[in-house]
């Protein structure tokens, strides 16, 4: 019969771990420290260390770096990961005990402000691995210099000085700055190189950063503003055409303002300009071959010479041509013949023309043609005020629509043509500086209105036809002309000045007060006449002056009036052969004269 007796011990960590180090030969709390140690082996790959316990430990020999100059019998400073692997033997560790022993340090020279020497070895995410004499920082990509660097290469492996931003031991974060170091240095050259800059110098210079307006250029501690128009005399549209970061350069102080401490610099004050005697170099009228360097909606830029450009504005590109982009006529980097239309050295400006390098067809129509040639061609456009004629292949000439007709409106008269379809036409006007050429279709006949109103002229009294009746007065015919007379021209009266008084077709005897030739109408006036027979009664029968009442001498000039319309009406139905009046025949027409007078006088009385 075996005896069994179950005994359950119950062990706290605690306990353990004081057994732990009881066995290990230690006190408490070794583990997580720096302790020295003594180099008992070295094989291929690692070495042995005894470090005071009852095991020893072993340590990658990488962890002492490439060139360690070791040996048995060495001491060294470990650091204690673990009491023991799974081998049971204790983790040690070179690299943690270089680690804590930089951290000390570090953390001294963060306090203090100081600077520590460290070794960019790796490229990472967002920046650089700094080494720091065993603890492992991080350089951000901005933190690495003052301005921009595209090639890192000669920074690697280097032993340079950083700045400690800030460090988080429970993370085992470190930021580190090699700006923060640069601008240390720079800040204080900067007040010495400030001293010694004025106008007009010449430095050297290194491309900080390119905008859109310009480049920032270092000049040792400070930095100057070199404007896109003052990197070259010829035309640059953006300053990387012409400059690029990290570039060294030679400038010259435009402008310096020691209290804002702005600089401004410039590259083409250091070249010869070659705008000099410009206007003595391209005369007005010279013709030149050039290169497009720049299209704008206004025109294109010739290169003349180096720096130098003019400008052919759109209109001077074509002769025919109109109211098109100049991307359309001309391209970039295409060599076009010129002509210097203008120079004005002053504003460093030169107009050139493309087109006058080229036969003007408007001139090359008027010599071949003159006003009043008859011409036939093909309508190319109908507009909303005339159509346009195609006169050769280049040009076309225009027929307002008021040249279309003589009887129609232009509105009217314009519905009768078609695009395509070829007519003649009269030349009326050739301009050659304006580009035009004006035409006619009815100006091919005869007008109307001449021959029907050659028999009458401002100031003829005329028998006219009511054709119409509006409210600002009646529209009339005379000989077959249209005319009109205005309300306050329908009587003296104004009581008798009324449109519906009259009637169409009715005939009425007006004065004619204009002709108007090129809208083929007559302004007629009946008050006109009226005034006018009265100033003709006055005249021939007397003045109130003398003791007659107007109404007698009006009533003569009636009456006188009828007489003649009566003794004209007579002789129009009497033979040529009319016998004469005898003697006593007249002498009771007298009689029967002095009766009517004597009437009329009672009769006004």
């Amino acid at each position: 019969m075996n005896n069994s007796v179950n005994v359950e011990t119950t062990v706290s960590k605690e306990d353990f771990a004081s057994l732990l180090d009881e066995f290990m030969g230690t006190d408490k709390g070794l583990q997580g420290t720096v302790v020295n140690g003594t180099i008992v082996a070295i094989d291929d790959d690692s070495v042995t260390i005894d470090v005071g316990l009852k095991s020893e430990g072993r340590i990658a020999l990488r962890e002492f770096g490439a060139n360690a100059d070791l040996k048995v019998g060495d001491k060294v400073d470990v650091f204690v990961d673990k009491y023991e692997d799974k081998d049971g033997q204790v983790v040690l560790s070179r690299e943690k005990a270089r680690r804590e022993e930089a951290w000390g340090e570090l953390e001294k020279s963060l306090e203090k402000g100081e600077q520590v020497i460290g070794t960019i070895f790796g490229r990472v995410k967002g920046g650089f691995t700094v080494d720091l004499n065993g603890a492992v920082a991080f350089l951000p990509g901005s933190q690495i210099d003052v301005r921009p660097i595209r090639d890192v290469t000669p920074l690697i492996g280097v032993a340079q000085p950083f700045q400690i931003l800030k460090m988080d031991k429970l993370r085992g974060n470190i930021v580190v700055s090699r700006r923060a170091v640069l601008e240390e240095s720079r800040s204080e050259q900067r007040s010495e190189i400030i001293k010694n800059l004025s106008e007009g110098q010449v430095v050297d210079g290194v491309v900080k950063n390119i905008t859109d307006y310009g480049a920032f250029i270092d000049l040792g501690g400070v930095d100057g503003l070199l404007h896109v128009t003052d990197i070259s005399w010829k035309r640059i549209n953006h300053p990387s055409e012409a400059l690029s970061v990290g570039q060294n350069v030679k400038v010259q102080i435009i402008k310096f303002n020691p209290d804002t401490q702005r600089i401004s610099l410039g590259m083409k004050q250091l070249e010869t300009d070659p705008w000099e005697g410009v206007d003595a170099k391209y005369p007005v009228g010279t013709h030149l071959k050039g290169r497009i360097t720049n299209i704008t909606d206004y025109g294109a830029f010739v290169e003349l010479d180096q720096g130098i450009e003019g400008l052919v504005h759109v209109s001077e590109m074509s002769w025919t041509k109109k109211n098109i982009h100049p991307s359309k006529l001309v391209s970039t980097s295409e060599e076009v013949d010129v002509v210097v239309l203008d120079v004005d050295q002053s504003k460093r400006r030169i107009s050139l023309g493309i087109k006058q390098c080229q036969e003007n067809p408007w001139k090359a129509f008027a010599d071949t043609h003159k006003v009043g040639d008859v011409i036939e061609g093909e309508i190319r456009n109908i507009t909303e005020f005339g159509l346009f004629l195609g006169l050769n292949s280049e040009i076309d000439g225009m027929i307002h629509m008021s040249d279309l007709s003589w009887d129609k409106p232009g509105e009217e008269a314009i519905k009768e043509y078609k695009k395509g379809q070829t007519i003649q036409a009269k030349i009326l006007d050739i301009d050659v500086e304006k580009e035009r050429v004006s035409l006619g279709v009815k100006q091919l006949t005869q007008d109307p209105f001449e021959g029907a109103a050659s028999d009458i002229k401002k100031g003829d009294v005329v028998t006219a036809i009511v054709s119409g009746i509006e409210e600002s007065g009646i529209s009339v015919e005379v000989n077959g002309l249209k005319g009109f007379i205005k309300k306050t021209d329908l009587a003296k009266d104004r009581s008798e000045q009324k449109p519906d008084r009259f009637a169409v077709g009715e005939k009425v005897d007006a004065k004619v007060t204009s002709l108007d030739a090129k809208n083929h109408k007559i302004t007629l006036s009946i008050k006109a006449r009226e005034i006018d027979e009265e100033k003709q009664a006055m005249a021939e029968f007397g003045s109130t002056d003398s003791g007659a009442s107007l109404g007698d001498i009006l009533g003569a000039a009636l009456k006188n009036a009828k007489k003649a319309k009566t003794q004209k009406e007579e002789t129009a139905e009497e033979k040529p052969a009319k016998k004469k009046t005898t003697k006593k025949k007249a002498t009771e027409d007298a009689k029967e004269e002095e009766k009517a007078d004597e009437a009329t006088e009672e009769k006004a009385e």
